[in-house]
């Protein structure tokens, strides 16, 4: 299972998902989805924009948890 550590780093940080978005420049529901883990074909585009805003790393974004 991969598991979307988005909402926690916001939260963590305390950067609100509208201040994410124009970091990285991304539409309100693609950032959405991410933030809820809504989406299963997440872009390779969308990781590197978030972990860039956020300067993370892929690893720190999504975590393989194994079944």
């Amino acid at each position: 299972m991969i598991k979307n550590n988005l909402s926690k780093i916001l939260g963590e940080r305390r950067i609100k998902m509208s201040e994410l978005i124009e970091l990285t420049g991304l539409g309100r529901s693609t950032v959405e989805r991410v933030y809820y883990d809504k989406g299963e074909n997440i872009s390779y585009t969308t990781i590197n924009k978030i972990c860039n805003a956020l300067e993370i790393s892929v690893g720190e974004l999504l975590e393989h948890i194994p079944d």
